[in-house]
């Protein structure tokens, strides 16, 4: 269905504010690639499967690798679950097909089952601290976090780890309701050097896909995040 045709004045108006006036916002300016990966992660977050697709499309005609578009898929296992990543997995191997990629790419992994929990790791303390090192042995969920979170996804290739931090803000901010994730993961993101004023012309640049209210949330938590690192 073209909304071009169906709803005309809402298409002139949404087409104007997302890929114009945002976009060009010269206080919010990112570069290509920083912007579609933020906007892929977001679709992804908040469940946009039909808006993904209409902007992986663009995304990939301005350039943008099918590596980090799987990557970002593939993270999105740790942040939304299985149930929620799997519409977007199957929408970009349709998409990758349709424009004659083969399937599957080329691999991204650098761990083993045997050292993706050392590897994990080494990732967590690289990103939040020294402190990081001792955190999985505290249970369950926070040994899973260091051997298949960030042992088995944040160790790829395709994407620096400044990147999957910044995927990760994304992901939760879409969501909402993950708030003490999102200032946990705001302070990684300024760890690995995306500061404060980044983060929010992230979240600025997201805006057309994602509300008023979430990327409202989103600044408040940056903010927080800001004041607890001084």
């Amino acid at each position: 269905m073209n909304l071009k045709i169906t709803d005309p004045e809402f298409t002139e108006r949404f087409e104007y504010f997302a890929f114009n006036e945002v976009v060009n916002e010269e206080s919010c300016h990112l570069d290509t690639e920083t912007r579609y990966i933020s906007v892929l992660a977001v679709l992804i977050g908040c469940g946009g499967v039909d808006a993904f697709r209409e902007m992986l499309i663009k995304a990939l005609d301005d350039g943008i690798s099918p590596i980090i578009v799987k990557e970002i898929v593939y993270q999105a296992t740790d942040y939304l679950g299985y149930g929620r990543m799997l519409p977007f997995l199957k929408c970009v191997n349709e998409v990758l097909t349709d424009c004659g990629i083969a399937l599957p790419l080329e691999g991204q992994a650098t761990t083993t089952l045997e050292n993706r929990l050392e590897k994990g790791i080494e990732a967590q303390a690289e990103i939040f601290g020294e402190h990081m090192r001792e955190a999985w042995k505290a249970g369950q969920i926070n040994r899973w976090l260091a051997s298949n979170c960030f042992g088995d996804y944040y160790t790829r290739n395709g994407l620096s780890l400044a990147q999957r931090e910044l995927i990760t803000f994304c992901f939760l901010m879409a969501q909402g309701g993950c708030e003490p994730q999102l200032i946990a993961h705001s302070k990684g993101n300024m760890n690995m050097g995306n500061d404060k004023d980044f983060l929010i012309k992230v979240v600025l640049q997201c805006l057309p896909y994602i509300g008023y209210p979430r990327c409202l949330n989103a600044i408040a938590c940056v903010n927080k995040a800001a004041e607890q690192r001084v």
